[in-house]
């Protein structure tokens, strides 16, 4: 069998509707590098049941898309996933009601223990910075056509 987004066959119009993915943050993270060299991997979407624990990852690099590498990075925090549902490239996300930046990518570097998820930010600035708490929420817009 042949990889669809290999093939280039997949893309985000398939997407007609989906849910918002409600978090809340289990660890905040500080720290920042400009030498990561995560990779994004082909996969426009990812799907996350229930419960799953994500790795929140900002970046402020222009060319941050599924395939491309990402060296300047921010660290946010771990997210508990609260409702399964399928995060989506460009999906925006928001915590107390402030857009913090859109789904870049994801990076398998530590799977299957947790999903790097890369969010592309005006500015990176690390969970520490932006001011978050434990337990605060995290908003995943979801959308419909």
């Amino acid at each position: 069998m042949s990889d669809p987004y290999k093939r280039k066959l997949v893309n985000q119009d398939f997407y007609y509707s989906k849910v918002d993915i409600h978090g809340r943050f289990v660890v905040v993270l500080d720290g920042q590098l400009d030498n990561r060299d995560l990779y994004l991997i082909q996969p426009i979407s990812r799907a996350f049941p229930q419960n799953t624990i994500i790795e929140l990852i900002g970046t402020d690099e222009e060319n941050a898309s599924p395939g491309n590498s990402v060296n300047k990075i921010c660290y946010i925090g771990f997210v508990e996933i609260l409702n399964g549902g399928v995060i989506l490239r460009g999906d925006k996300v928001f915590w107390n009601d402030k857009e913090i930046g859109t789904i870049a990518g994801y990076d398998d570097t530590h799977m299957p223990n947790h999903q790097n998820t890369i969010l592309k930010m005006r500015t990176r600035i690390s969970g520490k910075e932006l001011g978050i708490k434990i337990n605060d929420k995290i908003l995943i817009k979801g959308f419909e056509k």
